[in-house]
């Protein structure tokens, strides 16, 4: 939602500008006066509240003087500042239009009193700046450092605004390469001779610039050394690493803005050979838009200790996030990664015991579930899954190839044919019920694999008929089997629990009531595990004889017991205490933890939603499960009042109205700032990460993560460029960037001719 600025005869609008707009002063003395400057009577009625929170006037109305950057990448009013700069005569030279933001005509005595203001406030500045003269004649150290404040006003020499030129041009360009995904560099130069490739495309591009008449460029080039680039790796990298740090910025100002968040963890990805963390936060922004936004991405650390100081450090003092605010944390992780994240969860809560540790909505909980069984067969198992579904989507014709087989195997259950071919041909891996798809298409990918390897037509090249051969035989391994059916069978218990955490909020709110059901009918399990075994056991065995698969214990259990001639442990009771036993443990326990009580009473709060309410038949206690969040409320006092008027309202509508269905539509209702506690509370019961993004296309953040993924070789990955690639759409100052560059990595007495080091240029 755009800002337009509040001054009169002023038509600038954040949109269409890279102007600052600043907000009215929430002091009371502060905000009269830039009223009374900004001469509109329509706004000496409202409260300081009302103008900080809805309106703005751009830099344009404030002197240079007034403006500073308390970081290099915020550009904030100084504390005393007073818009003084107006223009108060133009709508006179058209007397018939008609103007919203109307100018107040002074009478004459108004006019003699702004005059006496400003004649005692000049009065006043001068002994004040005397004082200053005095005490840096004293202080020569202060001195310098008046100059250094003092520096935004002076006027620029021609060499400093060219050099801004050249420097605001190369930014273009690195934006530019990063919204597009073009790596900074070409072709490897080690591996292709010299002068076949351009080698560096960020090179070639300023070359283009100059050669399309740049003339900021092209001075700079006829004055540079014939052996020199323009703009060094390490000038490249300080760039970016500022590119990115503006761009994020916007993000976390709104973040800020919106005060509540939750934070999320993709899985780890390698960026050009180092494992890394993506990170994203949700928020609501002002609009009342739930989004999920992408942060950038955290070197991952092999040690969960430091891992969790590094990511707790990166979010406060890095980013600048309150995690006082943070009400929610999820981490989608695969095998191997879930206890280290999981450490870095505690660590956190530790500290901040409302960042309610959740589920992600994207993922599906046995998915989830199972990538955090922490027996090495079910990773093994779930990397193969994997392999084998990115294997039959490399291709349109590989996908032809399974449908034939599924064709044939299901000839007599067409209905089932067609349901399966539908779901190869979409990530199944992601689903509830994976593992039961899984059961009911593995003959086809057996057969489908062996055919691929063995066709004596030599349709398939080499790599697809040795991937097909590695794939059938990771499939048709005894231990593979058995591990997919006790997963099929352990996490059938959760599967229709974990679907209505992804429905609609009713299910999600109803879900919450079923999980001690859940717990009960595992913990039943755990207490006859022999006999559950015993039916999984002969479930996979008989699966791997439909398969023709030998059953026998894995490779590595059997020389380890080569020795052990008294060991009598049969293939049944092995998966018994190494898969079963421990799959079912893990899997209680990570309920518990998942849904621990805090959890539990947020999702139980989601009897706010109208539609829940209505299912109830309006008798629901919200007040008593918002405890947690009495301090996020505006006011606490009245919440009992406010949620009986909340409840009278809807029970009591018209008989046309129909009952908001979503935390989303609520928010969106045009009264709902008439009950800011109810507000307030779904404010942070939407940014839970087990809350599902109901409007997709503030969901943008993971879905440009994972496409920048998908079409990124690894070692052309960057996690500066990443950021502006995913971020294409967030508005960029220019000026601020080049600003910021100046003040970290250059001086005032020192501002180069040429920024870069002396390179052979290829």
């Amino acid at each position: 939602m755009p800002n337009f600025c509040a001054a009169p005869n002023c038509t600038r609008k954040s949109t269409q500008s890279d102007l600052a707009f600043f907000r009215f002063p929430r002091d009371p003395a502060r905000c009269q006066k830039w009223v009374e400057n900004c001469r509109r009577a329509d706004l000496e009625d409202k409260t300081p509240d009302q103008l900080n929170k809805h309106y703005r006037l751009c830099a344009k109305h404030f002197e240079t003087s007034m403006i500073c950057r308390t970081s290099p990448y915020r550009t904030v009013l100084r504390d005393n500042a007073i818009p003084t700069i107006f223009d108060l005569t133009s709508h006179l030279n058209n007397p018939h239009s008609r103007h919203r933001k109307r100018i107040k005509e002074l009478s004459e005595d108004e006019i003699r009193t702004l005059k006496q203001k400003k004649i005692d406030e000049t009065s006043e500045q001068e002994p004040k700046h005397k004082e200053i003269n005095n005490s840096n004649a004293q202080n020569p150290s202060a001195e310098e450092g008046g100059e250094e404040q003092d520096e935004d006003i002076l006027p620029l020499t021609l060499e400093e605004k060219e050099n801004k030129e050249y420097l605001k041009s190369l930014f273009e360009i690195l934006i530019l390469m990063g919204k597009q995904n073009i790596p900074l560099d070409g072709h490897e130069t080690d591996e292709i001779p010299e002068g076949l490739f351009t080698p560096d495309n960020f090179q070639a591009l300023l070359e283009c610039r100059i050669n399309s008449g740049e003339e900021v460029l092209r001075k700079r080039f006829e004055t540079t050394a014939v052996n020199t680039l323009f703009c060094s790796k390490t000038q490249q990298k300080q760039m970016l690493e500022i590119c990115e740090s503006c761009i994020r910025e916007e993000t976390l100002r709104e973040v800020r803005d919106s005060h509540f968040f939750s934070i999320i963890t993709d899985d780890v990805v390698d960026i050009a050979g180092e494992e890394h963390l993506p990170v994203l936060v949700r928020f609501v922004d002002e609009s009342h838009n739930l989004r999920e936004e992408f942060l950038g991405f955290l070197p991952y650390e092999a040690d969960a200790e430091i891992l969790a100081v590094k990511f707790h450090t990166t979010i406060t003092e890095k980013w600048g996030l309150n995690m006082e605010y943070c009400r929610g944390q999820a981490y989608i992780v695969s095998s191997g990664f879930s206890s280290k994240m999981k450490i870095v969860a505690s660590r956190l809560l530790e500290k901040y015991p409302q960042a309610v540790y959740t589920l992600c909505s994207s993922c599906a909980l046995n998915m989830w579930l199972a990538k955090s069984v922490p027996v090495v067969g079910v990773s093994v198992a779930l990397g193969t899954i994997e392999e084998v579904c990115s294997f039959f989507h490399r291709s349109p014709q590989l996908l032809l190839e399974l449908d034939n087989v599924i064709s044939v195997l299901f000839q007599n259950n067409e209905e089932k044919g067609k349901e399966l071919k539908e779901i190869c041909h979409s990530q199944w891996t992601g689903r509830h019920d994976a593992f039961e798809i899984l059961v009911d298409l593995l003959q086809a990918l057996v057969l489908c694999l062996d055919g691929i390897n063995s066709d004596t037509n030599i349709r398939w090249n080499n790599y697809i008929a040795g991937r097909a051969f590695v794939l059938c035989s990771a499939v048709t391994d005894f231990d593979f089997i058995v591990t997919i059916v006790v997963l099929k069978n352990v996490l059938s218990f959760t599967r229709a629990f974990g679907k209505n955490l992804q429905g609609q909020t009713s299910d999600v709110f109803f879900a919450a009531s079923s999980l001690t059901a859940v717990l009960h009918s595992l913990n039943e399990v755990m207490e006859n595990i022999e006999v559950y075994h015993e039916f999984w056991f002969e479930e996979a065995t008989n699966l791997a004889t439909k398969l023709d698969i030998q059953m026998k214990l894995p490779g590595k259990f059997r020389r380890a017991q080569q020795g052990n001639l008294e060991s009598q442990l049969t293939s049944e009771s092995y998966y018994k205490e190494t898969l079963s036993v421990p799959t079912v443990e893990h899997i209680i326990q990570e309920l518990k933890d998942i849904f621990s009580e805090q959890h539990l009473k947020a999702l139980k709060c989601l009897s706010l939603v109208p539609s829940v309410m209505g299912q109830l038949k309006f008798n629901t206690s919200e007040e008593h499960h918002a405890d947690m969040y009495r301090s996020d409320l505006p006011n606490p006092d009245t919440l009992s009042a406010e949620l009986h008027c909340w409840r009278i309202k809807w029970k009591h509508r018209g008989k046309d109205i129909e009952l908001p269905s979503t935390i989303y539509e609520a928010l969106h209702l045009p009264d709902i700032k008439f009950f800011p506690n109810v507000y307030a509370l779904l404010k942070v019961l939407c940014i839970l990460p087990v809350m599902k993004v109901e409007n997709e296309r503030y969901e943008n953040g993971r879905k440009r993560l994972k496409a920048y993924l998908r079409n990124t070789l690894t070692d052309q990955r960057s996690s500066n460029l990443a950021l502006l690639n995913i971020n294409f759409d967030i508005k960029h100052d220019l000026d601020l960037m080049v600003d910021t560059y100046i003040k970290l990595y250059t001086t005032k007495s020192e501002l180069p001719t040429d920024n870069s080091e002396t390179i052979e240029n290829t």
